[in-house]
């Protein structure tokens, strides 16, 4: 029936393209205990688009204004239940696309996500200049307001040996000074396929908990 199905848009990390997770995605619903999983969209965001409007593209007005109501339509998704979540640049995205969307997602997810402190830290080509990082500074906006997500649950995880946990560290701290529903988790691993297909099925429990009890 229309309208009763959930949306997961899962967002890839630099370098990587729409088909980079999607076996492992699929591998980690088989731990849903019989519960059903939502649809997946699995966007194309390009070398390092970094999933925000840029010189090179508009990506993030082209997942909110084209891919998403492109899935909802066709499939006949739930306006009011969809998630959103990435890897490394797409955790960052995720997160970015969130705060820009207040109300939108009941869940976001980093799962190591790409995040700097100062601009003058970021990855070459991830931002167009200083403006643009602060234009998308995650953690700077949740620094200055720890409930920025709104209702939103929020999902961040990191593995130990991840040259982004330092700045994760601080997204987390920033996060826990607020009254979010937030739930963060730090393994054994570093920002390597091989640590996130560990917790695939963690990621995909929480996802389907907040769209069965979204509070949009």
């Amino acid at each position: 029936a229309r309208g009763k199905r959930w949306l997961m848009v899962m967002l890839h990390g630099r370098g990587g393209y729409e088909g980079t997770f999607n076996d492992a995605v699929f591998e980690g619903l088989g731990d849903l205990h019989g519960r059903r999983g939502p649809v997946y969209a699995f966007p194309a965001g390009g070398v390092h688009g970094y999933w925000h409007d840029r010189a090179e593209g508009d990506w993030g007005t082209w997942v909110m204004k084209e891919a998403i109501p492109l899935v909802v339509h066709r499939f006949g998704i739930d306006p009011h239940r969809i998630a959103i979540g990435g890897i490394s640049m797409g955790g960052f995205g995720a997160y970015d696309l969130a705060l820009k969307n207040p109300g939108r997602f009941c869940a976001v997810g980093g799962h190591s996500p790409a995040l700097w402190l100062e601009g003058s830290e970021t990855a070459p080509g991830a931002f167009e200049d200083e403006a643009d990082f602060e234009r998308n500074d995650v953690i700077g906006t949740v620094e200055a307001n720890p409930d920025a997500f709104g209702d939103s649950r929020v999902w961040n995880d990191y593995g130990t040996e991840d040259d982004f946990r330092p700045y994760d560290e601080a997204f987390v701290q920033a996060m826990e000074s607020g009254n979010a529903d937030f739930t963060t988790h730090s393994w054994p691993g570093g920002h390597e396929g091989s640590y996130w297909a560990a917790h695939w099925p963690r990621y995909q429990r929480f996802y389907v908990d907040a769209l069965k009890h979204c509070r949009l």
